[in-house]
């Protein structure tokens, strides 16, 4: 069949299509950023990718209209509270007035239980989004999923960042709140054992694991299969702005996204019980063995997708990382370094093992106070990291910076910063012949950004020598 996937790039998309692909269907994705999406899904002929964007209906004639089934994963959280729910319908009215004009039969989409009387802004926008793609040109299938459990998912992440870090919580109320988290696998399952299932057209259902839980018992029991002994106080006068800052600033996560996660947080996520388990044979796990499934993830470094590495996890960037791949010369301040190869491969696997845990070669203590300035700042700081500790693509996460271009046989990384800065900056890593040469560019916005570069160039200059030479060492 061929099939339509949206949100191919994101963290359920990119984990769906390897599912569909063996099952031998053809795969058309409409991508914003094609040569991002390149990257994932080069050498593969059952993928057609089509650079259009949802929200502008223009693009979408790109798409071809034989098509059999569709997958909406749009989820336009974006990187303002205050617009997300805007985004969202339009892009689901868009996809909604596409698909009417195709063969499709089928839509496939992925929502969050919503049953609760009072519900957040984001909960309430998937349930709108729900209402707006149901047509009568084709059938609508609705899964309505719990907290999903995964590795690189983003409540895995904060979670995995507050029993890791906090050995004591001093915690917001609505860790009290009741859920029933799902893990990714299952949702998977659910997403591709549905395809043509005609008995779920036009239907909708919540999908969840078979335990009811707090998030405070979610975190014990995170807790429990890391063999950590971790100990929570809730407090009933934590405002949700402070709660939001308290994620910010102990987990991964932006300040906007948290703010949107903390307004979810206090809604009980509990789903409705159905005969789809039964329909569709699945048995879904409980809670500490998702956990389990995704540490071994973990641990075998195949994190298939993450949602750090997403747009809004700086919301920085907007849409394309290639739109920033040519680098200014005009008006920039520049460090070049460059020195003779001692070794081709061993710097080259040092460059594309840098930043995470690895971190930067030199001066570690002067980056992690660069990265503590960034994130008070309301920054990513160092806190992302990156998914895989020997692997770098195109529009990967690494720490405060994304990478916008990444060539290994070339010799070639070239990183854009997601810090606050008053300006803009670069950092590559090039090798040309017997060289290796490292630039650092900064292209400063007024005053300033050149103040600023004048205050840090003594420590770019003990930073970026000591840098350089221990990626050249033997």
């Amino acid at each position: 069949m061929n099939i339509l996937v949206t949100g191919a790039t994101g963290y359920i998309g990119k984990r769906l299509i390897p599912l569909l692909l063996n099952n031998g269907h053809h795969i058309f994705c409409p991508v914003r950023d094609k040569k991002r999406a390149e990257v994932y899904y080069q050498n593969k002929e059952q993928i057609t990718l089509i650079e259009a964007d949802f929200l502008q209906a223009d693009t979408l004639k790109k798409i071809p209209k034989n098509i059999d089934a569709a997958y909406y994963l749009i989820h336009s959280m974006s990187n303002s509270a205050r617009e997300f729910h805007l985004l969202e319908e339009k892009c689901a009215l868009n996809f909604k007035r596409f698909a009417e004009n195709t063969t499709i039969e089928q839509v496939i989409y992925l929502s969050g239980i919503t049953n609760d009387t009072v519900l957040s802004k984001h909960l309430l926008s998937r349930k709108n989004v729900e209402n707006t793609l149901a047509s009568n040109k084709y059938a609508l299938t609705t899964f309505k999923a719990g907290i999903i459990v995964g590795s690189g998912s983003a409540s895995f992440e904060i979670i995995r960042d507050l029993v890791e870090k906090l050995p004591v919580m001093v915690a917001p109320k609505w860790l009290n709140t009741k859920t029933q988290p799902i893990g990714i696998r299952d949702v998977l399952s659910f997403l591709s054992n549905a395809l043509k299932h005609k008995k779920l057209y036009n239907k909708s259902y919540d999908i969840f694991g078979p335990e009811v839980l707090t998030y405070k018992e979610m975190l014990l029991q995170f807790a429990n299969v890391r063999k950590l002994k971790r100990w929570i106080l809730t407090i009933p006068v934590m405002t949700p702005k402070l709660s939001s800052y308290w994620l910010y600033f102990v987990t991964s996560t932006s300040y906007k996204l948290a703010s949107s996660l903390v307004n979810s947080m206090g809604v009980e996520v509990i789903g409705k019980k159905s005969d789809i388990n039964n329909i569709l044979k699945i048995k879904p796990m409980q809670y500490k063995k998702a956990v389990e499934l995704a540490f071994k993830k973990i641990e075998q470094n195949s994190i298939i997708s993450s949602w750090k590495d997403s747009y809004i996890s700086s919301g920085k960037l907007k849409n394309y990382v290639h739109e920033f791949i040519n680098v200014p010369e005009y008006g920039c301040f520049k460090d070049i370094k460059s020195r003779n190869l001692k070794n081709r491969n061993k710097a080259i696997n040092r460059i594309w093992s840098i930043g995470g845990e690895t971190g930067w070669y030199y001066g570690t203590f002067l980056w992690k106070i660069r990265g503590f300035i960034d994130q008070f700042f309301g920054g990513a700081g160092l806190r992302r990291g990156r998914r895989h500790p020997t692997e770098l693509n195109a529009g990967d996460a690494l720490d405060f910076w994304r990478v916008i271009y990444a060539n290994k046989e070339q010799g070639k990384l070239l990183l854009y910063a997601e810090m606050i800065l008053p300006g803009e900056a670069w950092l590559e890593f090039k090798i040309e012949g017997n060289t290796l040469k490292q630039t650092a560019t900064f292209r400063p916005k007024g005053l300033p950004g050149r103040l600023y570069w004048y205050a840090v160039m003594p420590f770019h200059w003990f930073v970026f020598n000591g840098m350089i030479n221990n990626i050249n060492k033997k």
